[in-house]
């Protein structure tokens, strides 16, 4: 197995960020990735991606497709079994300096129950030896930023679940990433909690310009928060199409009922269904076989 290792430059660039900021390098770069396990089962296969600075990207398709095992080879979690991946242009071991920080966020809050949630927004700066005034601060600035600025002295348990996520997306938050990345950060909660959430993150992403890469199973989500939209087929997961999201850059209640937001869901629900289609046509082939 290679370790994270360099980018080609054969990749093609991607296009202009929704934010108006000028193509520069890709912020990440994926070349020719797979991803195969012990067991032979095969989570990725020759992916291409780049994804530009300021951008905001969803990867959707169905369970199995390798969405959040590609999410986890951008955090330096997994590793591929073939293939290149760069990030700033350089290897893995350079995220984390002050030019270049992330954070993830995942399905589950994962907060610690007997903490307060100042103290769980506050870890990865105590982590960090981060001096206790200037970590307060960054945590009252982050939990002002998702709505919770009177919840710092709260415990996770009495919070609801979609407060729970903003304590996470907080704790995310703090750190002040360039790059943010979310495995399905609101699927278990209800819709209203959802778009409210959807709205919030979008502002955050355009008042703070970082690029965010967002997994989801939902069409309306992705259109809904994304510059790009990428879609994955399964058996075995890989990139089958990257939709340009044209919407307004300001988007309200009224941008989900409108008619370019309903012509992107439509192309994507198609995608999808094919996607879908043939993956089942594979998978009865493989079975007569």
């Amino acid at each position: 197995m290679e370790s994270i290792a360099e980018y080609s430059a054969q990749s093609s660039e991607p296009g202009q960020p929704e934010t108006g900021r000028p193509t520069t390098a890709p912020l990440l770069a994926v070349q020719r990735v797979d991803k195969r396990y012990p067991n032979g089962t095969v989570a990725l296969e020759d992916v291409r991606l780049t994804i530009a600075p300021g951008e905001f990207v969803s990867l959707l398709g169905p369970s199995g497709c390798g969405k959040s095992t590609l999410l986890k080879m951008f955090a330096g979690i997994e590793l591929p079994t073939h293939g290149h991946l760069r990030w700033w242009g350089q290897p893995f071991q350079t995220v984390g300096s002050p030019e270049h920080r992330m954070s993830m966020v995942f399905q589950e809050a994962t907060l610690m129950p007997w903490a307060t949630v100042a103290a769980n927004v506050r870890l990865p700066l105590d982590l960090a030896h981060v001096p206790r005034r200037e970590a307060d601060a960054r945590v009252a600035d982050a939990l002002a930023g998702v709505g919770l600025a009177k919840f710092g002295k709260a415990l996770p348990r009495e919070l609801s679940g979609g407060m729970q996520m903003r304590a996470s997306l907080a704790r995310a938050l703090v750190t002040e990433p360039d790059l943010l990345l979310l495995d399905e950060p609101f699927g278990a909660l209800d819709e209203f909690t959802r778009n409210r959430l959807d709205a919030d993150l979008r502002a955050l992403w355009q008042r703070r310009g970082m690029t965010v890469v967002f997994v989801t199973h939902s069409i309306y989500e992705a259109v809904y928060l994304s510059s790009r939209v990428v879609v994955m087929q399964a058996r075995p997961g890989r990139i089958i199409a990257e939709v340009p999201i044209e919407g307004a850059l300001e988007r309200d209640d009224a941008h989900r009922v409108s008619v370019s937001f309903m012509q992107d869901c439509k192309t994507l629900s198609e995608l999808i269904t094919d996607a879908n289609s043939a993956s089942i046509s594979a998978k009865e082939t493989e079975v007569q076989s």
